[in-house]
């Protein structure tokens, strides 16, 4: 039974793949404008306004928020200076080290609010030709947009297809606004300005003039609604059974070296070359510490900008902690057990490896 449902969720998603290849050969995960029927979603999202331009200092300042439009060559830092704000807090505001390289136009939302700018001085033709007959010659300050897009902060799993379906907007308006790579790359923590929907056609309003607007067909017009005799309940329903976290913690041997990095349940045990650690739940904040005394042997990121922390502990043994939002130690310093190695970032837990060498091993082995 389990190889047919395989095979039957397999036929769905080479049909769906197949689909959503459109008309023209190109690859529409959302399939909006692909045929005339049940999967046409077109009209589930019609065109946004384009997005505001920004001023001088590439700031954009709608009703409720600002936002930053990155030049070429610009940084997380080189924004902050332009705008007089902290590069640390610019930077994990929005999900990056300070010094990453940022497209030209991507978009990073501002952490507190800057003074308004001037309209951006126009280039090229427009630059030179002046109107003689203007009077004076001072810049026009910017003035707010009146629109209030959302903001929405990206959370593991989703892409910019199921944030455009959730907030009704085509997907082609989420990468306008805010500057997206051709393939749609999003990172976990990447703040997104969401615009508001365009206003859909009324389909009723679509006809021929002169014949009046269809009467739409009532669901029981065809067939009549079956008589529903509904039973009255003898007693009330069994109240909804409660979840201790605590305990569906998977048992340690109790007698390891090493001791939990992060106070909460594990919630995906290990299995080597699928998960070659355990996953432990832990609220945004919560301390994350040093599962053993040791030497911290190196400190990187992973492609969304989120901290990797190794140390390094006797027996050529290596933990490793990732899932965290701010580091509190260094490269090369020596940490003993318990001591603080940063705090747990949004994911809502905190990954741990322990490895022995290069090879992974349970970490539920090795806690004490």
């Amino acid at each position: 039974m389990k190889n047919g449902s395989c095979r039957v969720a397999g036929f769905w998603v080479a049909s769906l793949t197949l689909a959503s290849c459109g008309t023209e050969g190109r690859f529409d995960p959302d399939l909006r404008g692909w045929m005339n029927g049940g999967l046409d979603t077109a009209p589930a999202a019609a065109q946004a306004a384009p997005r505001p331009q920004p001023d001088n200092r590439g700031v954009i300042t709608f009703a409720n928020g600002q936002v930053a439009v990155a030049q070429a060559g610009d940084t997380p830092a080189t924004v902050a200076a332009r705008l007089g704000l902290d590069a640390g807090q610019l930077a994990s505001h929005n999900a990056l080290p300070a010094d990453a390289p940022l497209r030209s136009g991507a978009v990073l939302v501002l952490p507190t609010k800057v003074a308004q700018g001037t309209v951006a001085r126009p280039t090229g033709i427009a630059a030179i030709v002046t109107d003689p007959f203007a009077k004076g010659t001072g810049t026009k300050p910017a003035a707010p947009s009146p629109q209030t897009p959302s903001e929405h902060v990206v959370a593991s799993g989703e892409t910019a297809w199921s944030i455009a379906r959730k907030y009704d907007v085509t997907v082609q308006d989420l990468a306008s606004w805010n500057g997206l790579p051709a393939n749609m790359d999003l990172r976990v923590g990447q703040r997104l300005i969401v615009p508001k929907p365009g206003t859909k056609p009324d389909v009723l309003a679509t006809t021929v003039p002169g014949t009046g607007s269809p009467t739409p067909k009532p669901p029981s017009a065809a067939t009549p609604l079956p008589d529903e005799t509904t039973a009255p309940a003898s007693e009330p329903a069994p109240d909804a059974p409660t979840t201790d976290l605590g305990a569906t913690r998977t048992a340690a041997s109790g007698g390891g070296p090493l001791r939990m990095p992060v106070s909460g349940s594990i919630i995906r045990v290990y299995e080597k070359g699928s998960n070659d650690g355990i996953d432990i739940a832990a609220p945004s904040g919560t301390p994350v510490t040093a599962a053993g005394a040791g030497s911290v042997a190196a400190i990187t990121r992973d492609t969304a900008g989120v901290p990797i922390i190794v140390v390094r502990h006797e027996g050529d043994l290596m933990t490793v902690y990732t899932g965290l939002d701010g580091v509190d130690v260094a490269k090369g310093d020596t940490v003993s057990a318990g001591q603080s190695l940063g705090k747990a970032g949004n994911d809502g837990f905190v990954h741990f490896e322990v490895r022995r060498g290069f090879e992974s091993v349970d970490p539920e082995k090795m806690l004490n």
